[in-house]
């Protein structure tokens, strides 16, 4: 086991990391699609999509279902019908990995503050926190409307470390996609890179972070914790 010194913080990515929401994101995306009369795209596919944000995800939608990179308004039309379907899906369109729960309740008796920081848009985040049963662990809440730069750019990481105080050394980034591990190493953190979510059909351990983990449960060990 990796084991990291000076840990004085977490931040996690959400969908693909502490959630299983490719349920929720593929039946909004092919509610979007059904109603431009698109071809639907399923959530195996949506869920190589995830992980820059909704209107990345509309434009790689509507890119394989049209053939072609669509109009900007095109793009902003179907992210208004994207938003509109997500809305009715927090609470059922996505679960918890195995283990996250019991996971973040560990962290959380060792008194380190803790954050999230996803390209989702943020009204829906807290919503999701809170349906999850998971909200209370989180003192701080960065989403994709918060921040100019969404990860892969350090911003988000960046806006974290000075709300906590702390050196880049001092926070560990915890997430399943290569924005998440490029975001941390740009900003200077150490990351791990969880092996279930959805990081484009490729293994996390090309993004090169500092571990890489295949279970939750072992998180806490890992950071020496």
């Amino acid at each position: 086991m990796a084991h990291f010194t000076n840990v004085r913080a977490l931040a996690f990515d959400l969908d693909g990391t502490l959630t299983d929401s490719a349920p929720g994101l593929a039946y909004a995306v092919d509610a979007a699609l059904t109603a431009l009369n698109l071809p639907a795209a399923g959530v195996e596919r949506v869920s190589t999509w995830i992980g820059n944000g909704a209107d990345v995800l509309i434009e790689r939608a509507l890119t394989w279902a049209l053939g072609h990179q669509p109009e900007s308004a095109v793009i902003a039309d179907a992210r208004v019908l994207l938003d509109r379907h997500y809305a009715t899906t927090i609470e059922s369109g996505s679960k918890l990995f195995p283990g996250v729960k019991e996971g973040l309740a560990a962290l959380a008796e060792k008194g380190l503050p803790m954050a999230i920081v996803t390209n989702k848009p943020t009204p829906f985040v807290k919503p999701l926190l809170t349906s999850l049963g998971i909200a209370d662990y989180f003192s701080l809440i960065i989403g994709g409307d918060d921040v100019a730069a969404k990860k892969p750019h350090p911003a988000p990481l960046f806006l974290v470390l000075g709300k906590f105080g702390l050196l880049p050394a001092e926070l560990v980034f915890i997430g399943d996609s290569r924005n998440d591990i490029h975001a941390a190493q740009a900003a200077g953190c150490p990351s791990v890179g969880m092996t279930w979510g959805y990081n484009y059909g490729e293994p996390i351990a090309t993004a090169h972070p500092t571990v890489v983990l295949d279970h939750f449960n072992d998180l806490l060990p890992t950071l020496g914790l």
